[in-house]
């Protein structure tokens, strides 16, 4: 058993293999959010009326540090898919604006997406990025797909359905150039992946905290750089919005988005002892052998399937990747017998008429649990 997963409140009889969905959150973690609700349930008025705004600086500052941001380019907020309406909304979009993605994109912002444009004659447009590919050839066949009108890029940095590692950087950087904004959906990457905001350049960028950085869930964050934060618009107007100066934070970025009327933080809060509980556990090592099980997984579930993988190479991904699956005929039965059968919670994806197990590997998985999936992958294909 993993040293780490006694740490984990998660249900001893599955094994998780789906990190990647709503992450899972270690009993440190989730003591130190009890206790947030518990000091907000024993003197709320005081709590929320006069202590929060200082008690979400310091969860600023702290993530802002683990994250290379100013605190005041930071809000909090409650997941990832909150911050690509954030932006999404804030766009005054115009019939013939184009809205560039991949077709990697996570299916809750795509409809956000689809909504907004359809709503304003402006255009969403999925660009194909292949599989696989090296990062030259996804910038590249990204870059396609920029026209005269594109008004914004949208991007992930680490795609939901595939997995993908996008060269966010890069794809900024360029997108500066040619004077089109761009924002970057970071749900699965802070935890997973080292991460700068700054290097990477990003109008506007969104990550989870619950996911990979072992937050409870509804901790998540929106960064803006200061040059963009003017475009923004609060999705939910309370006291911030021109709040009194004893209100104010002196940042109309922090003031419009930190209050949204009565909410429970207490998610938001226990973000730095996440991260706390990451130092404390050496965590970049912990990424490393879990990144070690996964290409082991890959590696013998393709000799199981003789199919090719889909990365050019083990540093094309961290701890979530996907193998491909010879073509079933009811996936949702494939995912269901792994689960009733086997016990093993894990998505089984269908993109672009490919089929994908996709396989996340967080500190709790053991070497035992790829030996399950694996004799599992083989026993189903057998039958």
């Amino acid at each position: 058993m993993s040293i780490l997963r006694p740490l984990f409140l998660l249900d001893p009889s599955i094994i998780i293999l789906n990190h990647g969905s709503f992450g899972a959150c270690p009993r440190p973690v989730f003591e130190d959010y009890h206790a947030w609700q518990v000091r907000l349930e024993r003197q709320p008025v005081q709590f929320l009326g006069v202590e929060l705004p200082g008690h979400l600086r310091q969860v600023r500052e702290v993530l802002g540090f683990y994250l290379h941001a100013a605190p005041d380019d930071l809000v909090m907020i409650p997941n990832a898919t909150f911050g690509v309406n954030a932006v999404a909304r804030s766009l005054d979009l115009k019939p013939g604006d184009e809205i560039l993605a991949t077709d990697h994109e996570y299916g809750a912002c795509d409809k956000t997406w689809e909504f907004l444009c359809s709503k304003h004659g402006a255009t969403y447009k999925r660009q194909p990025i292949s599989m696989p590919a090296t990062p030259q050839e996804m910038l590249a066949q990204f870059w396609a797909g920029v026209t005269a009108r594109t008004r914004l890029i949208f991007v992930s940095h680490v795609t939901s359905p595939t997995a993908q590692t996008l060269p966010v950087a890069q794809l900024c950087a360029r997108a500066c150039r040619a004077g089109i904004l761009t924002l970057v959906d970071g749900a699965h990457a802070p935890g997973q992946i080292d991460l700068d905001l700054q290097a990477i350049g990003a109008d506007f960028y969104t990550g989870n905290c619950h996911k990979w950085m072992l937050a409870p869930k509804g901790s998540a964050f929106l960064h803006a750089r200061k040059e963009a934060q003017a475009l923004l618009e609060p999705l939910v107007v309370s006291w911030g919005w021109q709040p009194d100066e004893a209100f104010s934070t002196g940042s109309q970025f922090v003031d419009n988005f930190q209050w949204r009327g009565t909410d429970d933080p207490s998610a938001c809060l226990a973000a730095p002892a996440a991260i706390q509980f990451m130092q404390e556990h050496s965590w970049k090592n912990v990424r490393m052998e879990c990144h070690a099980l996964l290409s082991q997984a890959l590696e013998r579930i393709g000799a199981v399937t003789g199919l090719p993988p889909a990365y050019p190479d083990d540093g094309a991904y961290h701890q979530m990747a996907v193998a491909e699956l010879p073509r079933q005929p009811d996936l949702a039965v494939f995912k269901q017998q792994l689960l009733e059968d086997y016990h093993i919670e894990i998505p089984c994806i269908s993109w672009n008429g490919r089929q994908f197990l996709r396989i996340s590997v967080q500190g709790y998985n053991t070497q035992e649990d790829i030996d399950c999936l694996v004799e599992a992958v083989n026993r189903l294909l057998k039958t």
